[in-house]
């Protein structure tokens, strides 16, 4: 029997009654979807090509930056009370919107398979290190395992689990397990000569532009999510300084630490190099298993989008179709070959919330504005297109400019130029 919904709750404000997140909430939301392996492996990719000094500039940097525009799409989808289905729906029009939120969905898709591959590999390493027995089966039943995990909590509220679950449990946990590797590896940086490792230069072949661009690239790949989440908040600008200080914190601390093990204990596997500190087994146990609220994240917004497009399957029944999804997808896709379509897909919405931002950043009424949304807004469309041109073409041009940066600022500049006036 099909779940109907007399409304579609993607294009609908979240009811004043409902908005229960205060900006710890969404902290706590933010810090804990910024802690991942990924974003330590990337963190680690920024050495030899730069200097010590260079990459924790461009860290901070481009953390503070990204979680900056991070926390702004929050504000606004706190503000209005929509996903990021309806803020598109404002700007782009109704019936255009359905394409970039096609499109989102087969990126949070892949990128929900791709956190489950994380998971499972990083699980038989650390069954290896245990000592326990390996097998072909290992790797199918350790994302069974991991999907069936993001299928049980996708079931459920998502409220509930961001306040029980992540703000009470998961990111305690987290933090501990992040504070002593980070004591194990600075204390195995002391014993190198820290002096040394602090001045020691880059080897060339990534500018600090470059590595900016890849910096922020974590953040940025959340923003056709946030909205998803912070439109149960309270208050805008408690969105604004929970997911920005949240963010920043995290992707701060998750990529130095990346660098830090890159330094010390220099290996192609980040997991094998956390494997290796002293309790690095119970630590990055910790820090897997927090790991599944990324997927569950790409799930759960991949529903609200899905649900925005076919309202009569609700947000969880298409959760629960998409974590299936991703499951499947992940015991037979070659992962690796998928991540330059991956990384596609993400240059595509950098620009399209450049003019999101623009458009509705200075007090425009996002939920007025869906109101008398036509069927295309072709100022928007052309911006955005342009925006996407350039992310790709600056890389022949000028590559030590990078893409996300001035692809955001473009459309941004643009979008708000053009903005209808009152």
């Amino acid at each position: 029997m099909h779940t109907t919904t007399s409304t579609n709750e993607a294009l609908t404000p979240v009811a004043e009654g409902a908005r229960v997140f205060r900006w710890h909430d969404h902290a706590s939301l933010w810090f804990s979807l910024g802690v991942g392996l990924l974003v330590m492996q990337v963190g680690a990719y920024l050495m030899p090509a730069l200097g010590t000094q260079e990459a924790l500039l461009a860290i901070v940097a481009g953390s503070i930056l990204g979680a900056g525009l991070l926390g702004w799409v929050a504000k606004l989808g706190c503000d209005s009370g929509l996903a990021s289905a309806g803020l598109m729906h404002a700007v782009y029009g109704r019936q255009f919107a359905q394409l970039p939120i096609a499109l989102n969905i087969v990126q949070l898709v892949g990128w929900g398979t791709f956190e489950l591959v994380v998971m499972r590999d990083a699980s038989v390493a650390i069954a290896r290190q245990g000592g326990m027995l390996e097998g072909a089966a290992w790797p199918v039943a350790a994302t069974l395992l991991w999907g069936g995990v993001v299928l049980l909590l996708i079931s459920g509220s998502m409220v509930q689990l961001v306040r029980r679950v992540i703000a009470r449990v998961a990111l305690p946990l987290v933090v501990l397990s992040l504070l002593w590797l980070s004591w194990q590896f600075l204390v195995l940086a002391q014993e190198q000569g820290l002096a040394d490792l602090w001045q020691r230069r880059g080897e060339g072949g990534m500018g600090v532009m470059a590595a900016l661009d890849l910096v922020i690239a974590m953040p940025i790949s959340w923003l056709p999510l946030v909205a998803d989440y912070a439109r149960h908040g309270q208050s805008g600008r408690g969105a604004l300084r929970g997911a920005w200080a949240g963010y920043a914190v995290a992707n701060i601390w998750c990529y130095a630490l990346g660098v830090l093990v890159a330094l010390t204990l220099p290996s192609q596997d980040l997991v094998t190099a956390l494997l290796l500190a002293q309790g690095g087994l119970i630590a990055l146990s910790l820090i897997l298993i927090d790991e599944v609220d990324n997927a569950y994240g790409d799930a759960y917004s991949g529903a609200v989008s899905s649900h925005s497009l076919q309202p009569r399957w609700s947000v969880r029944r298409w959760g629960m179709l998409l974590a299936v999804l991703c499951t499947l997808l992940a015991l037979v896709l070659p992962m690796h070959s998928l991540e330059p379509f991956l990384l596609l897909l993400s240059s595509v919405f950098v620009p399209l919330f450049g003019v999101i931002l623009g458009r509705l950043a200075f007090g425009a009424d996002a939920h007025a504005l869906l109101q008398r949304a036509g069927r295309a807004h072709a100022a928007p469309i052309a911006i955005w297109l342009a925006g996407v041109a350039l992310y790709h073409l600056l890389p022949q041009l000028a590559p030590a400019l990078g893409s996300a940066l001035p692809a955001l600022a473009l459309s941004f500049v643009l979008a708000w130029a053009t903005r209808p006036r009152a």
